[in-house]
């Protein structure tokens, strides 16, 4: 993938994108960083491989209202940037990523969509965990 993209597959590379791939939503570049800390990459790196692995399309960063970018994989199964909805609990701050369908409204002909044709979703609320 990495190389389809014009990415040379290096091992803070792929330990970024395996980090992101497994990942059960989206995560910080403190999140990545605490996750690979046994690896022995330093936090410039992991930035720099997040921001490449962004532009190329793998990855996908949004910020949920909190000035903090998250990033995510973009799945080869056509998965667009944005197109699922996140949970934010306003207890912890965890994000959890939803179903593409958990959210189902009509488009309202009077709001203007994202650049990719939806608008973007965010529920707030409080997580099983804190409750």
């Amino acid at each position: 993938m990495l190389r389809e993209h014009g990415l040379r597959a290096t091992a803070a590379r792929l330990a970024v994108l395996k980090c992101l791939a497994n990942a059960e939503g989206p995560l910080s570049h403190s999140e990545v960083c605490s996750l690979l800390s046994d690896r022995g990459f330093d936090r410039a790196t992991v930035y720099r491989n997040l921001v490449d692995l962004t532009d190329r399309g793998i990855l996908h960063r949004d910020d949920v209202g909190d000035h903090v970018w998250r990033f995510r994989f973009v799945s080869s199964s056509g998965s667009r940037p944005g197109s699922h909805p996140y949970f934010v609990c306003s207890e912890c701050g965890g994000i959890s990523l939803l179903p593409e369908d958990a959210v189902c409204i009509p488009f309202p002909e009077r709001f203007t969509s994202t650049a990719h044709g939806q608008l973007d979703v965010r529920l707030r609320g409080v997580c099983n965990a804190c409750a």
